[in-house]
């Protein structure tokens, strides 16, 4: 009867597409599928009472073995990425799960792997990376997609370019990445933040000094736009300059022209300016604190970035794009991240954009031993975070908390948050005594 049943599951598992083999607690294989058998190349006749790891010859074995962990947790194990060797040592990525064999009076007894060759979905994925790469620039995001279409034109073009954008959103990128395709690619790109520096440092940056043009000016020292003479001047955060700056910045981009602090002399220079600001320039202009003339000056052409909480698609690509990264720079060799650790990735809402999306990356390659990057390594901060959203809230509680976001919203206005909530007034007003609500 047993052997009736053993030829009999031995037949279903040789139906299927999936590679399987089981092994013993020695993890010597007692048993390998047909499909195990094409993706390896081995016969089962090769194999069947060797040790696994003679076999599929992958350093998993020792870091990320899928029956060590299942039978470590006593729980099925699924979705591990790993690498095998063929039998003619050729390499192939696969997707493996395990589990344990029972036996209901001995106990455990070996365990079951089972392995699909992804050569195909790892090929097309670096398919899909190529064509949603433009220069150092990823994204499949609809509003980056546009940008990439016109981004050639605007390289091409000499004219002055406005990049707006969150903090981390990737605008130096943008700047660096027009610069490179531009006519001025073997020329210097200059890069200065205008925010990093008080106004007198930042003028002095900028423009140069003479000699004795002040107590420790012994020698004559070039400012950025001569550097970038024939090149590109990115002028970083330029809503945080003062209008005596902005004055100064004005007649350098309108007249092509600079004088040195301590000069009587003005030098031409020949820079394309593109700038870049986490403010809403206009805005400021409305409110006198930027110059009006400066605005439409360095505003000919203008992008907008979208926050990475918006252009959440581009979170897995991004995320295997800072992985070879940090390969190339530390010498490791992590080849992906869990789906648990991508989910939570996913979940997140990035206050600092990209640039906090890459730290978190860097943070898991100081952490991480293995061939992936797991929930474990990301920093506690983004669990915490990740535990607290998925935390189910009462509906009262759901509830006060889009009111008072509402109200806040509209800035006490109550009948615009009653509409925004799509509730009448006389409701809004008894829910705000409801939940206590005094905004």
């Amino acid at each position: 009867m047993n052997n009736k049943i053993n030829n009999l599951c031995a037949t279903i598992l040789d139906s299927i597409d999936c590679a399987v083999f089981t092994i013993d607690l020695d993890f010597k294989i007692t048993f390998f599928n047909h499909a195990a058998e094409s993706i390896t190349a081995f016969k089962k006749e090769e194999v069947l009472g060797k040790y696994c790891y003679e076999v599929l010859r992958t350093n998993a074995c020792e870091t990320n073995c899928p029956f060590r962990e299942a039978l470590k947790e006593k729980a099925k194990i699924t979705g591990r990425r790993i690498e095998i060797l063929d039998k003619y040592y050729s390499s192939i990525p696969v997707i493996a799960g395990s589990n344990i064999i029972k036996d209901k009076n001995i106990g455990i007894i070996g365990g079951i792997i089972n392995f699909k060759d992804i050569t195909n979905i790892e090929n097309l994925k670096k398919e899909v990376i190529k064509k949603f790469q433009f220069g150092d620039i990823i994204s499949k995001n609809h509003r980056i997609l546009q940008i990439f279409d016109i981004l050639p034109d605007i390289a091409e073009s000499n004219s002055n370019l406005l990049i707006e954008g969150p903090s981390g959103s990737g605008k130096e990128v943008f700047a660096r990445t027009i610069h490179n395709l531009s006519r001025r690619k073997d020329h210097p790109f200059i890069a200065v933040n205008c925010g990093a520096l008080p106004d007198t440092l930042l003028e002095s940056e900028l423009f140069g000094y003479e000699p004795g043009a002040f107590t420790d000016a012994v020698k004559r020292k070039p400012g950025r736009f001569e550097l970038a003479n024939g090149g590109t001047l990115f002028l970083d955060e330029i809503g945080d300059t003062s209008p005596t700056l902005q004055v100064k910045l004005l007649r350098a981009i309108q007249e092509k022209t600079i004088e040195p602090l301590g000069s009587t002399k003005s030098i031409k220079v020949d820079v394309r300016i593109i700038c870049a600001t986490n403010k809403d320039l206009l805005k400021l202009v409305q409110e006198g604190k930027f110059r009006e003339d400066l605005y439409y000056r360095i505003n000919v052409i203008k992008i907008t970035l979208p926050p990475l909480k918006e252009r959440k698609e581009d979170i897995p690509l991004l995320i295997q794009h800072f992985i070879k990264k940090f390969n190339a720079t530390t010498g490791k060799n992590i080849k992906g991240i869990t789906e648990e650790a991508l989910t939570v990735l996913m979940g997140y809402s990035y206050p600092g954009n990209i640039r906090e999306l890459e730290n978190i990356i860097e943070h898991a390659f100081v952490l991480s031993r293995s061939d992936y990057i797991d929930v474990n390594h990301l920093p506690s901060e983004i669990i915490e975070t990740d535990e607290k959203d998925r935390r189910i809230l009462p509906l009262d509680e759901i509830e006060k908390n889009a009111i008072i976001k509402a109200i806040t919203q509209f800035n006490g206005n109550k009948q615009k948050a009653s509409e925004a909530l799509g509730i009448d007034r006389t409701t809004l007003w008894r829910k705000l005594k409801k939940y206590n609500i005094n905004i």
